[in-house]
């Protein structure tokens, strides 16, 4: 969109994707440059720290589900591959305005170009390139929508048709020490899907996944945990059983999306997670029905045009006079909404339409209701302390 001030130009490099939040100011492993959702990311601003989402673990296995055994033999992880591949598809995105990529992996849905893939592979995109492994055509691809909340996003492919679909099976009869193939674009760099086998070793847990650039933070409950090598570029990809039917969505430790377990070791290294196949169709088929909910986005997101942090961590420069919380403003768009709304950095935003904002998270989840071109009133408390409040319309920005 026009109404964004063009940021020097830098030659493309390719990072893998995290969850670029919606709100924060971060500096990617490559300190690229992205506008998203209701933020924008600016390399080198005013950040000190990273742009780290660490998942910490938590939870146990299902006690309604027994370990499998004797179903831990060795598999032909190969023969499971050449089933899944077919209904693969390679995800590229490019990040904001300076041309920053990211890569990621998808599952086709249907054979019109339906495409199932996490919420994190796609955030913060202004444009997506698809590959189809099946055909090997790259096709455009439009966001239908997605829930941050279970990290899960539906992409629609421009003029697509006949492709090959995926088989999926029913994620609630897995059970630890199932064998399973872990099949994606590992790396980011394309060609022939990776493979990764191992076995189920726990199901039922939770991540909690949290943005240390801008404050926010998700938790993912249900996942199939498993030892198989998911890697970086491996997030939307498939976790197949040995069958070769679709069991999981692979959500794979990245740059910017980093597995942060107790006692400082890194979820990587043998150890991934996967959101059970029924869990994802059941917010595919809603998102493809187009019914929103409080955590369904539907469509194009809306863009306010600022970073910001939780304020009761800001320190006390934050306008957050009275420590009650809110979204400490630490940068705004020039000519962007909250700038014409008269935001500025160090003022605390309180409230949108009413409704209350107590964190960066809260923020996030505010703006995944709204739309392009919805008229709002905001709420903030300034650095002296005054309350301010005026109405903006949204402009439509990055994905989430």
């Amino acid at each position: 969109m026009s109404y964004y001030p063009p940021l020097p130009p830098r030659p493309p490099q390719r990072r893998q994707p995290g969850p670029l939040r919606s709100l924060g100011l971060a500096l990617g492993a490559v300190a690229l440059a992205a506008l998203i959702g209701v933020g924008f990311l600016v390399a080198g601003v005013g950040q000190s720290n990273s742009n780290s989402l660490s998942l910490s673990p938590g939870g146990s296995s299902s006690s309604s589900q027994t370990s499998n055994q004797g179903q831990t033999q060795s598999l032909d992880a190969g023969a499971v591959a050449q089933k899944v591949d077919p209904g693969l598809v390679d995800i590229n995105t490019t990040l904001g305005y300076q041309q920053a990529q990211a890569a990621g992996t998808g599952m086709v849905l249907t054979s019109t170009g339906e495409v199932l893939t996490n919420n994190h592979v796609v955030e913060g995109a202004t444009s997506i390139s698809v590959t189809d492994i099946g055909n090997g055509k790259t096709y455009q691809a439009s966001v239908v929508g997605y829930d941050r909340s279970e990290d899960v996003a539906v992409l629609q492919l421009q003029n697509a048709s006949g492709l090959a679909t995926i088989t999926t099976g029913d994620s609630s009869k897995v059970a630890t020490g199932d064998a399973i193939v872990g099949i994606g674009n590992a790396g980011g760099t394309g060609g022939t899907p990776s493979v990764a086998a191992g076995t189920v070793t726990a199901l039922n847990q939770s991540i909690t996944a949290s943005d240390e650039s801008s404050g926010s933070s998700e938790q993912l409950e249900g996942l199939i945990q498993v030892n198989a090598n998911i890697q970086s570029g491996d997030s939307g990809g498939a976790l197949a059983d040995r069958n070769g039917q679709v069991i999981g969505m692979n959500t794979a430790a990245s740059t910017g999306y980093q597995f942060g377990r107790r006692g400082g070791q890194s979820g990587t290294g043998g150890t991934g997670f996967a959101i059970p196949i029924n869990q994802a169709l059941t917010i595919a088929k809603q998102i493809a029905a187009g019914t929103g909910s409080d955590t369904v986005h539907i469509g194009s997101s809306a863009f306010l045009g600022v970073s910001v942090a939780d304020a009761q961590e800001a320190g006390p420069d934050s306008g957050d006079t009275q420590g009650s919380g809110g979204a400490l403003i630490q940068q705004t768009v020039s000519g962007g909404p909250a700038d014409q709304a008269g935001l500025a950095a160090g003022d605390t935003l309180i409230g949108v339409n009413g409704k209350t904002v107590d964190s960066a998270t809260g923020l996030t989840t505010v703006m995944d209701s709204l739309h392009p071109n919805d008229k709002v009133t905001l709420t903030w408390v300034d650095r002296t302390g005054q309350q301010q409040s005026a109405s903006v319309t949204l402009a439509e920005g990055p994905v989430g």
